[in-house]
């Protein structure tokens, strides 16, 4: 994932409210979100290069999300794959806190990553370049690709139309993903620096992104209600931003 807004404790229906944007090179192999044969209790897509999941919920309620860090100050020489750290939650039966105390002995051994775990008791956060563990107090949040609470446009954009859809109790899976759907870049003056260059900070700036050969692919929204109950939905897109079908699901909790 490359954009994440999210909602804790924030509405007195629905205790966890999500809309992601995966954005990744169109020619790396995946499959859309849908339960796995092999683990019938998750809920995710999956990256057919390396095996994990970039977003998954399960049928009792474990839910994990990742970020890449953009400029992270080391590298790894050879690292692990992020998208198995979501994985190894998602299909574990620790506490989000027990299995981030274990994560945080090795987390150097992956590229810069923000990680979001958590199940119907907390909801915490860990970025291996801050190496601290978080359990997130009540809000609404937006999480790219720095730290938490970093001052990107998109992730600010995306909070406060959260909090508006909240405030107006209007809370249709479409309307989530409208929270993340800007395909404008923002100004120059707005911009982080994170390494990259000017003119890749423009194509990155926009909530959805839009190019030839990499871009926002996939929109998911999810609500989890008061009794466990999860609505999903996934927006798929090609090259150019070009809509490529949609999927909802409706999760009885186990």
């Amino acid at each position: 994932m490359c954009l994440i807004v999210f909602s804790h404790q924030q509405h007195p229906q629905y205790p966890l409210l999500v809309a992601a944007n995966r954005d990744e090179h169109y020619q790396r192999p995946a499959t859309a979100a849908d339960f796995w044969p092999e683990y019938p209790q998750l809920m995710a897509g999956r990256d057919l290069e390396a095996g994990g999941t970039w977003l998954g919920i399960t049928r009792t309620g474990r839910f994990a999300a990742i970020t890449n860090h953009r400029n992270p100050p080391t590298m790894p020489e050879q690292p692990r794959s992020r998208g198995m750290l979501t994985l190894d939650f998602l299909l574990g039966d620790g506490s989000p806190q027990d299995y981030l105390q274990r994560i945080a002995l090795d987390s150097k051994n992956y590229a810069g990553f923000n990680l979001l775990v958590g199940d119907h008791s907390a909801l915490y956060y860990y970025s291996n370049i801050e190496e601290k563990i978080t359990c997130l107090p009540p809000g609404t949040y937006g999480l790219s690709n720095a730290e938490l609470g970093a001052a990107w446009p998109k992730a600010i954009r995306g909070c406060n139309s959260m909090e508006g859809l909240i405030a107006a109790n209007e809370l249709g899976l479409e309307q989530l993903q409208s929270t993340i759907s800007r395909r404008e870049a923002e100004p120059d003056s707005a911009l982080p620096d994170t390494g990259v260059g000017i003119d890749f900070e423009r194509l990155l700036s926009p909530q959805f992104i839009v190019s030839p050969d990499y871009g926002t692919r996939a929109c998911t929204s999810l609500k989890v209600d008061s009794a466990g109950n999860i609505a999903f939905r996934e927006a798929l897109f090609g090259p150019g931003g070009v809509a490529t079908g949609a999927r909802e699901f409706e999760i009885e909790p186990a």
